[in-house]
This record gives structure tokens, sequence and C-alpha cells, in this order.
């Protein structure tokens, strides 16, 4: 193919939502106050100082780091799996996990490492991380944003993608759910891929399950893979400490790509990461930290006249008050604070705002204030 026929980025990808809210960005920058922005989950607390600790011990590593990462660093995964989310007796082990350079490297690259491409289908939820949608864009394949299984017809997908708890919309999936779409995904031979990313960050009861846990998935692991980071939990995005975990056959399908292109994580990352699995305190404290920031902007919303659906779990808000998305993100940028459109994760998100609660106390003082002036 020529440069000249080739088909720009532009023309092969999405459009990078965040483009979008800068204008809304500066005019929330002018706020006399300043801006508050719960747009992005971004973490803004300290990284404990065990896992600074563990990167500091570590930091002479002059070797390359295998792709497949440190036996000691897989079984941090798969010790913390089991101590904090019921994953045993499904025959999970060192050659069913793979440690990543962030999350969204991984998804965004994944169909097309798995061999999917042209006359592929890929399956994701209506209301989503773009980034799902990118990695079908990617590889060549076809992609349809759906909640109905039953609207597919008889086609099968190659890929079908699971996101409890929900990124925007904090929804959980109970076991039940998972547990019919394990089952309608073997039979059709579809590979299930649940990001799980926010499976620490529930406020409500039930909780999260993971996909990998055996009563979501009758103590098998085939056809299946989860995805696991440490960038909210432990307040780690800057580390990119990411890993998949699931069936061994998909594992070392990703590392077999993965060796090929050199993807590695680095070594004193591998043993920051280990550090803040083992750790659950700060995990505990973070989480502490993030409900009560929660708590403060919860009722604020609703006496600003909004209504929350969903957000039992995730780090986000989903706010509506029944009118177009960008409207009531005027709205709250005119008051020097700073959300997402629910247009940005599907179709079905128009009448929605994502409102994260990842700012500092003193910033979410500061817009619980402006909602209630």
């Amino acid at each position: 193919m020529s440069r000249r026929s080739r088909p720009s980025v532009s023309g092969r990808l999405p459009d990078f939502p965040w483009d979008k809210l800068t204008s809304y960005a500066e005019r929330a920058r002018a706020h006399a106050g300043g801006i508050v922005d719960l747009s992005v989950g971004t973490p803004v607390d300290a990284t404990p100082e065990v896992v600074q600790a563990a990167l500091r011990a570590d930091a002479d590593s002059p070797g390359y780091p295998l792709t497949i990462g440190r036996a000691d660093t897989r079984q941090a995964c798969l010790d913390w799996l089991a101590r904090n989310h019921g994953v045993e007796g499904v025959g999970l082990g060192l050659d069913g996990v793979l440690p990543v350079i962030g999350s969204k490297e991984l998804i965004a690259s994944m169909p097309g490492h798995l061999g999917l491409g042209a006359g592929d289908l890929i399956v994701y939820p209506a209301l989503a991380y773009p980034t799902y949608e990118v990695g079908a864009a990617l590889c060549g394949a076809r992609a349809v944003a759906t909640d109905s299984l039953t609207s597919l017809g008889p086609e099968a997908p190659a890929l079908l993608w699971l996101n409890s708890p929900s990124n925007p919309t904090g929804q959980v999936l109970p076991v039940e759910h998972l547990r019919k779409v394990v089952d309608w995904c073997r039979e059709r031979g579809t590979i299930l891929v649940s990001d799980e990313c926010y499976l620490e960050c529930a406020w409500e009861e039930p909780g999260p399950m993971s996909v990998l846990h055996p009563q979501a998935n009758g103590g098998s692991l085939e056809g299946i893979l989860s995805v696991h980071s440490l960038s909210k939990r432990s307040n780690m995005a800057g580390y990119r400490t990411a890993f998949v975990a699931g069936d061994p056959a998909l594992v070392g399908e990703l590392l077999a790509v993965r060796k090929n292109l050199g993807l590695q994580m680095p070594g004193p990352q591998q043993a920051a990461m280990i550090a803040a699995l083992d750790d659950d305190d700060h995990a505990r404290e973070q989480h502490d930290r993030y409900a009560a920031r929660r708590a403060r902007l919860l009722p604020a919303l609703a006496e600003a006249g909004f209504r929350i659906d969903h957000s039992e779990a995730s780090l986000y808000l989903w706010a509506t008050r029944g009118e177009d998305c960008w409207t009531t993100v005027s709205w709250f940028a005119d008051r020097g604070i700073l959300v997402a459109p629910g247009a940005f994760y599907g179709r079905a998100g128009h009448e929605h705002v994502r409102v994260a609660f990842t700012a500092t106390d003193e910033r979410v003082e500061q817009a619980v204030a402006r909602l209630n002036a």
C-alpha cells in the first residue's frame, strides 16, 4: 500500500474524546477558586511508602527483564487473587499470569495479539471505556457495543469484553450474570475477557466478583481471561503495573507475541508490584479515603438536582438530570468543575455525566461548596 493510499490514524481510530473537553476545562480554570477536575480517575494521593521502598531497593537493575515476569511477581498476583477474591480451586498457576505494562496497553493490543482481525467480531458493553473499540479498530475487526447477547443473532463473537465494576457507570454484575455469560461464550467458542481494574473499589453489598472465581466459571478457566491493575488500588498509575490472568493457553498466546515485541515490565516495577499486592493495609486506607470523598459528593449532587444511577463501585458517580450531557458539562464548568460527558462512553450515556471522586479532599470540599451554593 502506498503512503498516499494508507489510512491515517484519524481514519483508523475513533476520535480521542478528551480533546472535546478543552474549552470546558478552560472555562472551569477561569473560576475564581480555580478548577476542580473531576473528569478523570487519576490518583492524587501518595504512592504508599512500602511500594516506594521496594522500588528503591530494586533500582539496580542492569539486565533485561523476562517478558513472562519474575516468578515471585506472578506468585504475588496469585496470592492476592486467592486471599482477597476467592480465586481458588480453578487450577490457576504461574503459567496463567502475565505482568503487563499498564492495563490500557494490554486492552488495546490484546485482540491483535490473540490473532483477531478482519472478519472477526468483538463485542463490548453499551457503556464502556473507549479502549475496547480502539483495540478492535487496531486489528481491523468489527466492533459492536451492546449489553444484549440475543441482539447478536446466530453470529458468534471472537471476543467478548465484560467490565465489572463498570467504567463509567460503577455497575456491578451479579454472579448469576457472570455465569450466564461464561456459559454463553463457551457454547460458541468466544474468548471472554473481564476488565476488573476496579475490583477493590466497591461501596455497596454485594460486592463485585472476579470471573476467575469458581462460582462464576464452574471451576474451569477455559476461554477466560481477567485484567487487573494496581493504578487505583495502590496509587501506582505512574508505575504502569497490571497483569492478566486466566486460561494458560490464552496467556501463552499473549506471551509468545509479547516476547517478539519486547514488551517487558521493568524489574524495579515488578518489585514494587509485589510489595503492593502483598500489603492490604495501604489498600484499605486508600479505600477509606475514596469512601469519604464519595460520601461528600453523593448528597451534594442529589441536592443540586441530580439522580445517581448504579455507582455501587468504581471511582465515579454516574449522574443525570435528564438533559443532554454537554449541557450538564457546561453547567459544571460555569461553577469551576470539570466532569466527563457520558457520550464519551457510548450513545446510551448521552444524558449522564461521570463524576470522579479521585481529587484531593480540599478540591472535593470545593466542589461540594460550589454545588451547594
